[in-house]
């Protein structure tokens, strides 16, 4: 499974490793990403989803439907 926030779309970045004498080398941001278990309760059933810190907060904010709503317009769902 990729390194993507299914509700956000956020992916790994790339930047540089900056060493004492300023030599640069490439390296990865990855996302601060967790599988997490969630209750639909319109459609009654446990949904599975690999989602960020900051899509658990969209979440929080929004509600699972409508955060789920707006990942499929988006096309960040993948289902």
């Amino acid at each position: 499974m990729s390194k993507i926030c299914q509700i956000t779309g956020k992916k790994a970045m790339v930047g540089n490793n900056v060493s004492h004498s300023n030599k640069r080398t490439k390296r990865k941001f990855n996302v601060n990403l967790f599988q997490k278990k969630f209750y639909w309760v319109e459609q009654d059933c446990w949904i599975s989803l690999n989602i960020s810190a900051s899509g658990l907060r969209t979440i929080n904010k929004l509600g699972l439907d409508a955060a789920l709503k707006m990942a499929a317009e988006k096309g960040y769902l993948n289902a």
